[in-house]
């Protein structure tokens, strides 16, 4: 079990439930537009928002995001160790440092020193781009244990300046190496793990690929928060994390629609009435299972997990809860009935 690590209002690591990440994408200087970013975030089930900071004057989006949020906000600082300085000094609940980009060891003490100080976390953020010229000439490329052994450098010179308060992501844009990656500091590492593929792509494609990672190392017991990096707005990467860990079995807030592929037998619009019905419950929070399936035949049994369902047939469909059938409907009605039975559930 990972150490629990406090990040403003909430906590992760230890037996707390997994938090869900996404980063603003305006620029730095749109204060207004980043704020608007972040309610919008918050609003869709965001529980920890990450800013770029990239120079001394987009600090001030720091109390702007505090003061219009209450979710944790945290500071991406590359390369000037002082922009850190100045984000805890701002308020700011968390920092995100690459260690091996802000200069000497001196200026990471001096970052340790001013979080612990106030008690914020670091998170140690260590990719395949980042490695130190000793570790990738040991290894000759970053292959897992060439990442976690960089993260392991990181950690040990926090804890040299008594600094323990750490998350570490160790993230890469190849699924097999990154899932490898965090297996390995899984074993080796006490602190929580951030989770991700980094760069993972477009909606479609990034959403495989961070299913596939994040969503591998969740059904192994690993992992403490995660973010699915998306070339797409935000609030795209907070639906598809909440559907990773859904399908995961991790997170039962909300339904679960399962629907039979269809075939031969389907007499009705299957795709378009699973589609519909996913659409009309994405924002119902009961923790059920609904089966849209396109047979009478054998619908009601192949779905027998879920709480409830229904089936089609030739211009009529069936509603079951359990797989036991509780009416038959003309299909024109079915999608009405099934919403009112969920309504009163």
């Amino acid at each position: 079990m990972s150490k629990a690590v406090k990040i403003g209002a909430i906590t992760i690591g230890g037996e707390n439930s997994i938090a869900i990440q996404s980063m603003l994408n305006m620029p730095a200087q749109d204060i207004p537009g980043n704020v608007r970013q972040a309610i919008e975030l918050e609003q869709a089930g965001c529980q920890v928002i990450r800013a770029a900071v990239p120079d001394l004057d987009a600090v001030q989006l720091i109390p702007a995001l505090k003061q219009a949020v209450k979710i944790p906000v945290v500071a991406d600082i590359h390369f000037d160790y002082r922009i850190a300085l100045e984000c805890v000094a701002a308020g700011v609940d968390k920092i995100r440092i690459n260690p091996g980009n802000i200069g000497e060891d001196s200026r990471v003490k001096a970052v340790a020193d001013a979080c612990r100080a106030v008690g914020i976390p670091i998170r140690i953020g260590v990719n395949s781009g980042s490695l130190e010229k000793q570790i990738l000439a040991k290894y000759g490329a970053p292959v897992p244990q060439a990442l976690v052994d960089s993260a392991i450098y990181h950690v040990r010179l926090l804890e040299r300046y008594d600094f323990d308060n750490i998350v570490i992501s160790i993230k890469s844009s190849n699924v097999q190496t990154m899932i490898a990656s965090y297996r390995l500091a899984a074993q080796q590492l006490v602190y929580p793990l951030h989770l991700g593929v980094t760069e993972a792509g477009t909606a479609r494609i990034g959403l495989l690929k961070s299913a596939i990672g994040i969503g591998s190392l969740l059904c192994d017991g690993i992992g403490d928060t995660i973010r699915v990096s998306l070339a797409a707005h935000p609030v795209e990467e907070i639906a598809a994390a909440k559907d990773i860990l859904k399908a995961a079995g991790i997170q039962a807030d909300g339904v679960e629609v399962i629907a039979c592929p269809t075939c031969g037998r389907t007499k009705i619009d299957l795709i378009s009435l699973a589609q519909q019905v996913e659409n009309a419950l994405k924002d119902c929070h009961k923790p059920l299972k609904v089966a849209v399936m396109g047979c009478v035949v054998n619908g009601p049994g192949e779905a027998r997990e879920a709480d409830i369902g229904i089936a089609g047939g030739d211009g009529q469909a069936l509603l079951f809860k359990k797989g036991e059938v509780v009416g038959k409907y003309p299909e024109t009605e079915i999608l009405k009935v099934l919403l009112q039975e969920i309504e009163q559930m």
